[in-house]
């Protein structure tokens, strides 16, 4: 069996950088005495430096090259977050979210295109592979932070010990990486370019948004859907995450095999279908058993809408790949602002239920708008 390409580890890498940063935010917003709505201050500055970077990433990406800004911005990450954990202030924690954000955004393009680009080179299928040991990752640095809350381990100290694996890693496996070629591409050459949206990557939206919009919303709203519709333990309310977690990274692992196999469109389309009846099970749930098996059906449903829109975006041709990948992420951050607030009040005015029913027409949208996953024609 052939060792995986660098990369795929330096996804892990990239999530396990994160440092299992939202187990600590209870901790940080106590050190700094914030109420909640200081506390969404402060988150919104992730997001708003994310957006920002992502119209630009395209052109950093292409002048200084994928490996570079892999090998600077991932343990940045680590760095940054020590920084955040730091912060005498609002407006200093505000500053720290913001400029995760930014460095979060370029490693983000950087790692997908040169995972675009292994692909071509290799011919060999392996972007979802990546996604799900990205997931992988994240799940451990979720792991590492409950324990070290538990060991009441100081947050700035908890990020800057996860700092010592990601330089270790990224010296074994990232420092000998050597960036693949860029894919050609139909577009005039530019000096400077902006990453805005084109027809495609809005169609290739359209698929995707559902899959975040659930991803965003169980995050959220889980928990608080098991608390709210039956009678169990705290623990047992949390069970959610791990069981849509699991469920995501393994689909992730074992959807390339299933690319190559059946296809894009009609694997997205079956995994669609799953999503749904996942949703469903949860809407209509009698007990935290079948609620349980839908949020698992979920994971499972969703598990290839990021890594095949990502994909299917690179490969376009009608212009840089990671101006493509750029403008679908930034498309997806713009429509994810205000859809935490839109849940809370349907679950205020309607129910938590009716939450979650509201994503079934995305879910519909998305099986028409597969259709666009299929490869274009050389």
């Amino acid at each position: 069996m052939k060792a995986p390409p660098s990369i795929v580890i330096v996804f892990f890498l990239h999530a396990l950088a994160q440092g299992g940063m939202f187990s600590r935010i209870p901790d940080m917003q106590v050190a700094l005495g914030l109420n909640e709505a200081q506390l969404g201050l402060a988150l919104l500055g992730q997001p708003a430096g994310a957006i920002v970077s992502f119209l630009f990433a395209s052109h950093v990406v292409e002048r200084l090259g994928t490996r570079v800004i892999i090998l600077t911005t991932i343990p940045v990450l680590a760095l940054v977050l020590i920084g955040i954990a730091l912060a005498p202030s609002l407006a200093i924690m505000w500053l720290g979210f913001a400029l995760f954000g930014v460095v979060f955004a370029f490693s983000n393009v950087s790692i997908n295109v040169e995972a675009d680009r292994v692909e071509a080179a290799s011919g060999r299928r392996l972007m979802n592979t990546c996604h799900g040991v990205w997931s992988v990752g994240l799940l451990t640095a979720s792991l590492i932070g409950t324990a070290m809350r538990g060991a009441n381990v100081a947050p700035a100290l908890h990020f800057a010990i996860v700092l010592v694996p990601v330089l270790l890693g990224l010296m074994v496996f990232g420092w000998p990486m050597q960036a693949a070629p860029a894919r050609p591409h139909a577009a005039p050459a530019r000096r400077f370019r902006i990453a805005l949206p084109s027809r495609m990557t809005l169609l290739l939206l359209g698929y995707a948004i559902a899959a975040s919009l659930l991803e965003g919303g169980l995050r959220n709203w889980s928990v608080i859907f098991m608390r709210d519709s039956f009678t169990a333990p705290d623990w047992v309310d949390t069970l959610t995450l791990p069981a849509f977690m699991t469920a995501q990274s393994i689909g992730r692992l074992l959807a390339d095999r299933a690319v190559g196999r059946w296809g894009p469109v009609p694997l997205a389309r079956g995994l669609t279908i799953t999503a749904l009846l996942g949703l469903l099970l949860v809407v209509f749930s009698p007990n935290l058993i079948v609620a349980l098996c839908g949020f698992t059906l979920i994971g499972f449903g969703v598990c290839v809408s990021f890594p095949l829109s990502t994909s299917a975006a690179a490969r376009l041709g009608d212009r840089p790949a990671s101006e493509n990948v750029a403008a679908l992420t930034m498309s997806q951050q713009l429509l994810l602002l205000g859809a935490p607030a839109l849940m809370g009040w349907i679950a205020t005015v309607a129910s938590i239920r009716v939450t979650f029913a509201v994503l079934v027409p995305p879910l519909l949208l998305a099986f028409y708008l597969a259709r666009y996953l299929a490869p274009r024609r050389e």
